[in-house]
């Protein structure tokens, strides 16, 4: 076990994730690519193979999450969402592993509220069949009461809760892509080489967080790029940057996280959250038809159209190593038949 490894024994972790994950070559999507790639050589880290509740990246931080609920004795989990937040479908699939009960309250994203697979399919079906008690609300702006309220009725009952942050993003949380980015750097050596970038998705930020505090462990600023499915790139990158420096800070990390060091685009976020964008649909296919791979609506789907879009317009080195997080939600998938139909038939 590496030095860097040993800093993450002072917080709780509660095993959920079957790693590692494997790392795959994409051939196919080079083939497609190949007079556009320049030498540059395209992998796939297949964070979606998490075993449990369906997997996704959310399950690395829900490690930490709930290794702190456990060693607080928390018998509820409290979270709030959209409606087919990968993070409520993992909260209570964690839940029901470890045999504590889970309350989300969750609403509909612009848009959805009339539609109905997006209200009771994809996530929303997983988050039942977890034995999860759903809570509809009518938006974001109702959710601190619904906390409170939730919370409240616990402790009434002699229960303690645990309330897990939004996207399950928080310092703690992002302990676990911070972990994660040991675990490349064990993979690189294992196949004898070197990622240049790691291209994800950057929601409420955690993730990309985790792996920059990760790799400034590892001597390595500025490898990671970020595409904003939710904020634009301004308020992503120093949300992102505030997480990171707590998250290296935890892990006791020399010198302090640089500005430069959290790359975030938003040119791939379109209209806004959950609103799905041709360039993601087109990658979604692009993807799915060459490498058999499902990408999810809301993020990894407009972060791999990010990385198409950066190869195309020739933003990469030659002989680059590019590796794509690929974090899961494909249950999204099923919330969203009705735009995915309606492209198949543009």
């Amino acid at each position: 076990m590496s030095a860097s490894a040993t800093r993450f024994d002072a917080y709780p972790r509660a095993r959920l994730f079957d790693g590692p994950t494997p790392i795959q070559r994409l051939h196919r999507i080079e083939a497609a690519l190949e007079p556009l790639l320049k030498g540059a050589r395209l992998f796939v880290k297949r964070d979606d193979l998490g075993g449990l509740g369906g997997g996704g990246s959310k399950l690395r931080k829900l490690e930490f999450l709930l290794g702190e609920a456990l060693a607080q004795r928390a018998e509820l989990l409290v979270g709030t969402g959209p409606r087919q937040s990968n993070s409520a479908r993992l909260a209570a699939a964690a839940a029901a592993r470890l045999g504590l009960r889970c309350e989300l309250g969750l609403w509909p994203l612009e848009g959805q509220a009339a539609d109905a697979d997006a209200r009771e399919n994809g996530n929303l079906l997983l988050d039942r069949l977890f034995d999860a008690r759903v809570t509809d609300l009518p938006d974001a702006a109702a959710g601190p009461a619904f906390i409170a309220e939730t919370r409240e009725r616990a402790a009434a009952q002699g229960q303690r809760s645990y309330l897990l942050p939004p996207g399950a993003s928080s310092a703690a949380g992002a302990l676990g892509y911070a972990d994660c980015a040991l675990e490349i750097a064990d993979q690189e050596h294992a196949l004898g080489l070197r990622f240049d970038r790691i291209v994800l998705a950057n929601g409420s930020g955690a993730t990309q967080a985790g792996l920059v505090a990760g790799f400034a462990l590892l001597g390595r600023p500025g490898a990671v790029q970020g595409f904003s499915v939710l904020a634009d790139a301004a308020t992503a990158q120093a949300g992102c940057l505030a997480l990171a420096r707590e998250c290296h800070a935890l892990l006791r990390g020399q010198g302090e996280i640089a500005p430069d060091d959290v790359r975030v685009s938003d040119g791939q976020r379109g209209p806004g959250y959950g609103v799905v964008t041709d360039m993601s649909i087109e990658a979604l296919r692009f993807l799915a038809a060459r490498e058999g791979l499902l990408l999810d609506p809301v993020y990894s789907a407009k972060a791999f159209a990010g990385l198409l879009a950066l190869l195309r317009n020739g933003d990469h080195a030659r002989q680059e190593n590019l590796l794509f997080l690929m974090t899961g939600g494909t249950p999204a998938l099923f919330g969203y038949q009705k735009v995915l139909n309606a492209a198949d038939c543009a």
